[in-house]
């Protein structure tokens, strides 16, 4: 049996926050569906930045995130489409475009990009 962590999200965009019961083994936003609660997503496969959030308390595991690069996840971003609960968590969804442009902004009109996106450049 696995366990149930409580989940507190904020959702910006409405101002409504919603407390969820979410097992460890399940994705936190399909949860969050089950239970009649809408947050923003998108792709539902850890690519784009729609369902980004910022985690403000406790931990999270997020191994397909692909769409984050390492330095956001250091900085606290999750994609609750692919996150899973390691704790009891708060979390607070984000601007899609402010974490897209945090990842991505960097690099364009600036000459930088070549081939493909340099995700874990320094």
């Amino acid at each position: 049996m696995s366990r149930i962590y409580t989940i507190k999200v904020r959702d910006r965009a409405t101002g409504k926050e919603y407390t969820l019961q979410v097992p460890e083994d399940r994705y936190i936003l399909h949860t969050a569906e089950r239970q009649g609660v809408e947050l923003p997503f998108s792709c539902r496969n850890g690519a784009c930045t729609a369902c980004a959030v910022r985690v403000l308390s406790g931990d999270i595991y997020q191994p397909e995130a692909i769409g984050l690069s390492p330095e956001l996840r250091r900085q606290g971003y999750a994609l609750l489409c692919v996150s899973y609960a390691r704790s009891d968590l708060e979390v607070e969804t984000q601007d899609e475009d402010e974490v897209y442009e945090l990842q991505f902004g960097r690099y364009f009109a600036r000459g930088r990009v070549k081939a493909g996106l340099p995700l874990d450049e320094d």
